[in-house]
């Protein structure tokens, strides 16, 4: 694996065509300006939101359709994420990448599904797991047939609408498999404290990074919107379009 760090970056939701096609053509200009392969994220689904009332998404079909656009158009990456064992198939079809979300890490038909379409799977470390607990996910996964396996690291949760990271998940993950990422942006959530929904500080999300990156992360994965107070899903967390140029140039930049 070579020393260049790997960029994740995306709407948090899929909400309109517009946004896809506004956040894809800043990642196409960062790409070329830093000489980098920047990976477009965005969810057809958010199946676990606080609030049966919240948006959730286009839905399987449309929104693939959608990335399968972007991916066309742009010559992107596409990750997205997986939450029932039927949809691994299909999405495959279309991804680079497929995500396993953090509440559902362990869940193993979950696994040996992304596993068995051969695509790179990223496991999201549980809010409830320590990183030396990612093992077992991992092993799930390589059983399956999976090649290439990805950790991330998004806190830790003990209740009380709050997150914790603890960074030494980060060294511990890497010993179990050589990517692992740091999220930045779901990292400052606080989970459900929004009356319904979950809120979250987005001004910390450069300093998640660089302290990632002093622990050894090799990997950022960013929730980026235009205006992200608008945004549909995690909008107090996710960080401005704008700004994302000038935090990945502080990692490419810094000797830490």
């Amino acid at each position: 694996m070579d020393n260049i760090p790997i960029f994740i970056a995306g709407p948090c939701v899929i909400e309109s065509k517009e946004l896809l096609d506004c956040v894809a053509q800043e990642l196409t200009r960062l790409n070329k300006k830093y000489n980098i392969q920047i990976i477009f994220k965005s969810s057809f689904d958010k199946a676990n939101r606080t609030s049966l009332h919240s948006f959730r998404g286009p839905g399987l079909e449309k929104g693939l359709q959608m990335l399968q656009d972007i991916k066309e158009k742009y010559g992107l990456k596409i990750l997205t994420d997986i939450h029932e064992s039927y949809q691994a198939n299909i999405v495959g079809q279309v991804v680079d990448i497929i995500q396993i979300p953090a509440f559902l890490c362990r869940q193993t038909d979950l696994l040996v599904a992304a596993a068995k379409t051969g695509k790179t799977v990223n496991i999201k470390k549980a809010q409830f797991l320590s990183g030396r607990d990612m093992k077992y996910p991992v092993e799930k996964a390589k059983e399956s047939g999976a090649k290439d396996i990805w950790l991330t690291e998004r806190g830790n949760c003990f209740g009380y609408n709050n997150l914790v990271v603890d960074f030494r998940n980060i060294p511990d993950m890497l010993d179990i498999t050589p990517r692992v990422i740091m999220d930045c942006t779901h990292s400052v959530q606080r989970p459900s404290a929004g009356n319904g929904k979950t809120v979250g500080d987005r001004r910390f999300v450069p300093a998640m990074a660089m302290a990632a990156k002093a622990f050894g992360a090799n990997g950022y994965f960013f929730e980026v919107h235009p205006d992200p107070d608008k945004g549909l899903s995690d909008a107090a967390n996710m960080l401005e379009l704008s700004k994302l140029d000038n935090v990945i140039k502080q990692l490419l930049s810094s000797n830490i």
